[in-house]
């Protein structure tokens, strides 16, 4: 009997440890979530209107593209950023990139949300 009583006790113990560790979590991402809703509007418009200046600057040239995980395309990952094919921004607006991707097959056009865009550089030559 005594010794159900110490595997009661332990995991106890080990409830009311797992217990304060998720309520601690939940707080940490209350936080976090009301510090992101804080910034919603600054750093994104930032970074949009980065993007958007420097794809302008490359219109006609071509570039290497890094998309988002969440957005990232085929076409543009497996072959414009290759030394078989290439990305050619042809047209920039406050949303949309036009780019052209040439790959061993051909060469396509394709429409990008400056959203999905984490980075734009040159090739290395």
């Amino acid at each position: 009997m005594e010794v159900m009583g110490i595997i009661g006790f332990v995991f106890g113990v080990f409830g009311l440890m797992a217990y304060l560790q998720t309520s601690s979590l939940k707080t940490r991402i209350n936080n976090l979530e009301r510090e992101l809703t804080g910034m919603q509007g600054t750093s994104f418009h930032e970074s949009r209107a980065a993007t958007v200046a420097m794809a302008k600057s490359c219109i006609g040239r071509q570039v290497k593209l890094d998309l988002r995980e969440d957005d990232e395309d085929v076409d543009v990952m497996m072959y414009g950023n290759t030394k078989h094919g290439s990305n050619e921004i042809l047209d920039v607006d406050d949303e949309w990139l036009l780019v052209r991707v040439v790959t061993p097959k051909g060469s396509k056009e394709k429409l990008l949300r400056v959203e999905s865009v984490a980075r734009i550089t040159f090739p290395e030559e």
